[in-house]
């Protein structure tokens, strides 16, 4: 198995006056987030953060207000500083980084879109778009270029010489966005890149960010507090709550085998036949009914329920890369479909993830 292109191992963020006075409390006696601000005067932001985020990947965080979603992606590329803990890129310890090469870190390795956006309102669209690059030494024809091509990309061509101030919320977002992709930088971390935008909008850039993934394969970072967001973008997907980890693994089976009654009402709600994957639930052997249709591994339920066309005596055969990789039985659907009424009763045994 291939090393990580990042791995964080026992994080740990205590935001106050000692924060090295009060870790021992944490890490080794347990104390969670309320003793310790109600006895410490501490806020525990983190708390033993340990995460593989593989090359290539979409890796999401989640989780709701406060859960530390967003102090998480700023140590990744030291905009806070971490209590106790490491942070490896490509084995490198990011820790141990000097000025100058956290600076070259920032410029080459890793693009960043903030929440509040974070655009110069004395630049134009254009020329912060091209910011990276300019930063870089690139000849103006060269960065203008390319973040002509990326403003293009994600809806704002014509827009180059507008200021922020002429921009909505969600143009503004886009421009961050395109600024990013201009960097062209391996890994990108967007925190809350998306939540900014209308909903028809924030739809297509999720559409355009998966597009790109196929075509770019950057390994990208992505903080949301939407779970169906979550589950659209994630290759492996991280929940958050009080700082610490509560879950993380793919987005199907964390939807398929919650690990605690906190993740179980988490994903109780969701639309379970668009957000699963045919292949999460695709069995071995030979079909029980009649063979009605084919599906891909990674189409949805909805999908096999429409190629099923409401039978419940019917078999959808499940093909990867050209090849059949299973079947589901549409009589079996409904358990894919329910949520189970408790985590001990676990799912119904699949050859998902073999």
């Amino acid at each position: 198995m291939t090393s990580p292109k990042i791995r964080v191992k026992n994080l740990y963020k205590i935001f106050g006056p000692h924060p090295q006075r009060v870790l021992p409390a944490v890490r080794d006696q347990g104390i969670g987030k309320t003793e310790l601000l109600e006895n410490h005067r501490h806020v525990l932001g983190l708390q033993d953060i340990s995460i593989d985020m593989q090359a290539g990947e979409i890796s999401v965080i989640m989780g709701l207000s406060g859960s530390g979603k967003s102090t998480l992606i700023r140590h990744l590329n030291r905009l806070i500083e971490p209590t106790a803990g490491e942070i490896l890129m490509d084995g490198e310890d990011v820790m141990q980084l000097g000025e100058e090469s956290l600076r070259r870190l920032r410029r080459k390795s890793m693009s960043m879109v903030f929440q509040k956006f974070a655009l110069l309102p004395h630049n134009t669209v254009l020329e912060n778009a091209a910011m990276a690059p300019r930063i870089r030494g690139d000849a103006r024809e060269v960065r203008e270029a390319e973040a002509r091509k990326w403003l293009d990309r994600v809806g704002l061509s014509g827009f180059e010489d507008r200021y922020p101030r002429q921009l909505s919320g969600g143009m503004q977002q886009r421009v961050g966005i395109a600024r990013a992709l201009t960097a062209d930088t391996d890994i990108m971390l967007l925190d809350e890149a998306f939540s900014a935008l209308d909903p028809l909008i924030r739809t297509d850039m999720q559409d355009l960010l998966l597009e790109l993934q196929t075509e770019l394969h950057k390994t990208i970072i992505f903080i949301t507090h939407d779970l169906d967001e979550a589950l659209k973008l994630a290759d492996h997907l991280v929940i958050l709550k009080d700082g610490a980890v509560v879950q993380q693994g793919a987005p199907q089976q964390i939807v398929m085998q919650p690990a605690d009654p906190y993740i179980e009402a988490f994903v109780g709600d969701i639309n379970r036949a668009r957000v699963l994957r045919a292949g999460t639930i695709a069995t071995e052997g030979n079909a029980d009914g009649v063979v009605v249709g084919q599906v891909e591994w990674q189409d949805t339920l909805e999908t096999v329920i429409r190629v099923a066309k409401g039978r419940t005596d019917a078999t959808v055969m499940v093909v990867r890369d050209g090849q059949p990789a299973g079947k589901i039985e549409t009589c079996e659907l409904l358990s894919a479909l329910i949520p189970y009424g408790s985590v001990e009763s676990g799912p119904p045994e699949t050859t998902a993830g073999r």
